[in-house]
This record gives C-alpha cells, sequence and structure tokens, in this order.
C-alpha cells in the first residue's frame, strides 16, 4: 500500500509533522483557560470572545485555501487578481454595513436575520439548507480532494489520495470538535501567519529565479489587468456583478460572517473585518497569481502543476516541508471553518426548529462534526474520478449566489414581503440563471458575461419578489431600509 519514501521525502515529513504540531501545541495554549457553558453563543460563536486579530485571521483562512493557491495560479494570469481585490470591497461592507444589522439582530446564523425581517420561518429553512447543501457537497470535500492531490504530489504517488484526505479531516474535525469556533479562529490565525509568510517567500523566489522579470517573453494577454470582451473578467463586469459576488461571498455567506459575528462588539468585530481587507488586497492578490506567471516563464502552459512545479524547483527539502505544513494547514483551517458553520447551520436552523431543545451544543456539535467530516471523505473520490462532476457542482453553486442575495436585498431594503414571496424571488432566480447556463448562453442566444447576467438575475429576482407579494398574495411592499446605529456600540 505504501512505498518506502526517500530521505527527502522524510525530511518533509518530520518538518511537516513538527510545524502541524506547533501550531496545535500554540492553539491549546492560547485557548485551554477558556471556559464554556454549552450554549450555541459558546460553541459557534466562541463566547463573542473572538478579538480583532483571530476575527481577521479566521476570515482570511476560511477563505484562502488550496483551490486558490493552486487553482489561480494554474490560470497562470494576473487578470485573476481582480477577484482578490475586489474582495475588500466586500469586506467594507460587511463592516459596515452588515455587522451592525446582525449584531443588533442577535444572530447566530445569518439565516436568522431573514426570519426577523420577513416573520416567516420558510425563507429561514430554505437558505439555510441552500447554504448546508453547498458546504456538505462543494466546500468540504473540495478542499479535501485540492490539499490531498497537492500533498500526494509532495509526497509520491505511494500514499492513497483518500489516506491524505482522510488524516487531514480528522485533524481539522478535532479542532471544530474540541474546541468550537474559538479554537477554529485560534488555530487559523497562527496558521496564517506561517502561511501567508511562506507563499509571500515563495513570490520573492519565484521572482528571483527569473530575474524580477515577469514581463519579457509573456503574452501581453497573461499579464494585463485590463481584461478584454473575450477575457475571463472584461473590465466592465468589475463595475456590476463582480461587486453582488462579493457582497453575497463577505457579507451574506455564513462560513465567513459567523466569524464577524463572534468578537466582543461591533467594533472590535469591524477592526477585525478590516485588517483582513487589507489582506486581502496587500498580501492575497501576488500569492495566487505571481507564482503561476513564473511558472510560465519556467516551464510553459502547465495549467494546476504550476505551482507544484515551482515550488518543487526553488525550495530545498526542508522548507518543502514546511510548505507541506503550510498546504496541510490551508486545508485544515478551510476545512474545520466551514465544518463549524454547517453544525451551526443543522444546530440552530433545523435542529432547534424542528426536533428540539439543544442542552449541550457541544455534544450535538460532535455527533454532527463526525457525520460530515465522514461524508466529506466518502465523496472525495467523486472529485478524482468526475472531473465534470466538479465543473457541474460549481456551476450548480454558482446558480445560488444571485438568488440567496436577493431574499436578502429584498429583506433588508422592504417591509411588508412576505417569506412565501422572497422563496419565489429564489425559485425565479435559479430558474432563470440555469436557463442562462445551459441554454441561452450555450446557443449563442445571450451573449451577455456570465458575470454581467448575474446582475440581471439578482434585479429581475428581486423584482419577482415584489411581484408575486403583490399580483399572489396581495401584500403591499413599502421601502423600508433596516436603518444602521449611528454610531456602533461598544
Amino acid at each position: 500500500m505504501f512505498e518506502t519514501m526517500p530521505s527527502g521525502s522524510m525530511i518533509q515529513i518530520a518538518v511537516c509533522i513538527g510545524l502541524t504540531a506547533a501550531i496545535g501545541l500554540a492553539t491549546w495554549l492560547t485557548i485551554r483557560r477558556d471556559k464554556h457553558d454549552g450554549s450555541r453563543r459558546d460553541v459557534y460563536l466562541a463566547g463573542g470572545k473572538l478579538s480583532w486579530l483571530f476575527v481577521a485571521g479566521s476570515i482570511t483562512l476560511t477563505n484562502l485555501s488550496t483551490d486558490q493557491l493552486v487553482g489561480m495560479n494554474g490560470n497562470q494570469m494576473l487578470l485573476l487578481a481582480w477577484w482578490e481585490i475586489a474582495g475588500f470591497v466586500g469586506l467594507a461592507i460587511l463592516a459596515f454595513v452588515f455587522v451592525p444589522i446582525y449584531y443588533r439582530a442577535g444572530c447566530t446564523t445569518v439565516t436568522e436575520l431573514l426570519e426577523q425581517r420577513y416573520g416567516g420561518r420558510s425563507i429561514r429553512t430554505l437558505i439555510a439548507g441552500l447554504f448546508l447543501a453547498g458546504n456538505v457537497l462543494i466546500y468540504l470535500p473540495a478542499a479535501l480532494y485540492s490539499g490531498s492531490l497537492f500533498m500526494q504530489s509532495l509526497f509520491g504517488e505511494g500514499v492513497p489520495l483518500l489516506a491524505f484526505a482522510a488524516i487531514l479531516a480528522v485533524i481539522a474535525a478535532a479542532y471544530a470538535i474540541l474546541g468550537g469556533l474559538r479554537a477554529v479562529a485560534v488555530m487559523d490565525t497562527w496558521s496564517g501567519i506561517g502561511i501567508l509568510g511562506l507563499a509571500m517567500l515563495i513570490v520573492v523566489l519565484g521572482m528571483a529565479a527569473v530575474d524580477w522579470d515577469i514581463v519579457s517573453g509573456v503574452p501581453a494577454e497573461r499579464i494585463t489587468m485590463v481584461g478584454g470582451p473575450d477575457s475571463p473578467i472584461p473590465w466592465p463586469t468589475l463595475l456590476t456583478g463582480m461587486i453582488f459576488i462579493q457582497i453575497f461571498y463577505w457579507s451574506t455567506n455564513q462560513n465567513l460572517t459567523q466569524k464577524a459575528m463572534a468578537a466582543p462588539s461591533v467594533r472590535e468585530a469591524q477592526k477585525g473585518v478590516m485588517v483582513a481587507a487589507l489582506i486581502r488586497i496587500l498580501i492575497v492578490p501576488p500569492i495566487v497569481v505571481i507564482p503561476g506567471i513564473v511558472a510560465f516563464k519556467l516551464f510553459g502552459v502547465v495549467g494546476d502543476k504550476a505551482y507544484g512545479m515551482l515550488v518543487a524547483e526553488i525550495l530545498p527539502p526542508w522548507l518543502s516541508g514546511a510548505f507541506a505544513a503550510m498546504v496541510a494547514a490551508a486545508v485544515i483551517t478551510t476545512f474545520s471553518a466551514v465544518l463549524n458553520s454547517s453544525v451551526a447551520l443543522y444546530a440552530v436552523d433545523f435542529h432547534e426548529q424542528f426536533i428540539g431543545e439543544v442542552k449541550d451544543h457541544w455534544k450535538l456539535s460532535a455527533v454532527v462534526c463526525v457525520g460530515l467530516t465522514a461524508i466529506a471523505v466518502l465523496l472525495v473520490p467523486m472529485y478524482q474520478n468526475a472531473t465534470s462532476i466538479i465543473n457541474l457542482l460549481q456551476q450548480l453553486n454558482g446558480l445560488l449566489s444571485m438568488p440567496i442575495l436577493s431574499a436578502f436585498v429584498a429583506g433588508l431594503l422592504f417591509r411588508g414581503v412576505a417569506a412565501s414571496a422572497a422563496i419565489a424571488g429564489v425559485v425565479w432566480g435559479v430558474a432563470l440563471y440555469g436557463l442562462f447556463t445551459f441554454h441561452l448562453s450555450p446557443a449563442g442566444i445571450i451573449t451577455l458575461h456570465y458575470i454581467h447576467f448575474m446582475v440581471v438575475t439578482l434585479v429581475t429576482s428581486v423584482i419577482a419578489a415584489l411581484a408575486f407579494n403583490r399580483l399572489v398574495l396581495g401584500g403591499r411592499a413599502t421601502f423600508a431600509p433596516v436603518a444602521l446605529p449611528r454610531r456602533a456600540p461598544g
């Protein structure tokens, strides 16, 4: 089953295990004196005790994983950096618009806000179910797959992919089970320092390997930051759908917003979110695109192999072991954070609503974590053997972003909209974007870029909700945007 590994690999393994253990020890030393009461706030919001440092670290590392380091560098073009740069806008909106709203509403999950605004549980249940399904079917197994594939490329084919996935999943689940969001956030932060530092070192060493010149000999379309009509990100999309994609991802996504809701006050949360925003615009863009361009100069068009090939070229074995620990930490932090968010969605939006009161959320969290972890590991082979399924799942996930955001927009801007009307808007949005993705766009009937079409989906979904509310239900919606506090408390 396992092949004998060369001494270089043994050095890598030793360094990797040592650094992973050091992160675990640092996390334990930080949280060992915490007191717990088993409440939902204790398990899913860290008791409301996350300082700005851990809010920033957890948000950053929940988002940053091998999908970005490997996948974005695999495109081998600078233009992809706009996804990360635009994240600054999304985080700023989270900090100054949504954080005050969530805190004033006393939310544990973002979907609680929907129930409060619509006065009905059905829309809350629908959106929570969509988020939970996306986590279980896409985010959790995809994180394990991409990380395990990269670990296998570092250590050799002798270790089965599923073995790496199981090891990473068990470690990540242990953090979520034993320490809740507090342990996850602390581990994210300590890991993040090493991950970002080593990733920047790879950028520097890679640039040195090409004499600090990533321009000469590289086609213009790979180094431009102004996307043309046929590029992955045409520049006008930065002013349309890109903005709403970022609002959805950073401001209404339970996996990210949960960390912002775990601070002791609005101000502390806002500081953490804005530090994460600065990291997003200053550090993350170069680490997810520059290595790919360097790899293009060194190896040509190599796709998703770009990052791994560059690392193997420029790092000595002991640093490769540190890099392996970085990859492992990136997977563990993302998996544990999404796992904790998934448990929160299940416990608060389903178990408490339909099964009964939860007296000890630690026990419930442990049971659900084990179940979700097992499902995620079992789904890894599906990703391994069928790339088309990966693409299909990602397309299906894209179908949900604007329809879900429409429920938040209609609920926060209007009063008197029924929960069933919001559901009608979501259904309209899913159907419209599905029709566009699988028929209208491939057939050339609509040639609008998919990021532009997201605005069409969002606007028409809100209109559909308001129309259903008026024409079918006979209700009257009034424009009444939720008020923000003049001064953030705390």
